[in-house]
């Protein structure tokens, strides 16, 4: 997969200002952490958000949301949303903000981890 440009600038923009933020490549792409957890995902396939288990009900039935597959396994509370839902700044803010309110919740991890 190749790393998507514009989706990563826009990450950055709306997350400018959290404090315990980083970057760095991740899954063929780039991720963004808070406090060492994986918050979101940029890549070529679209923008990857980190709502928990159980979290991710309403983010499924969006047109353009699917469940993140990894090793061919369903990642329950992670999902992957293409351009035309991301695209929107109303439902790229939602999506945002639901990761944001799950990763600030769990305890924060040494950010020299590799």
């Amino acid at each position: 997969m190749a790393r998507d440009a514009g989706l990563e600038e826009l990450m950055r923009e709306e997350l400018s200002g959290h404090p315990g933020l980083s970057e760095k490549a991740m899954f063929g792409g780039w991720g963004f952490l808070l406090n060492g957890n994986l918050l979101c995902g940029a890549r070529e396939d679209g923008l990857l958000v980190r709502l928990g288990k159980g979290n991710d009900g309403w983010a499924l039935a969006l047109p353009g949301a699917v469940q993140m597959l990894s090793g061919g396994r369903l990642m329950q509370g992670w999902v992957r949303v293409n351009a035309d839902v991301y695209g929107e700044d109303a439902l790229r803010k939602r999506l945002l903000d639901a990761a944001l309110a799950y990763v600030e919740m769990l305890p924060g991890k040494s950010q020299d981890r590799t």
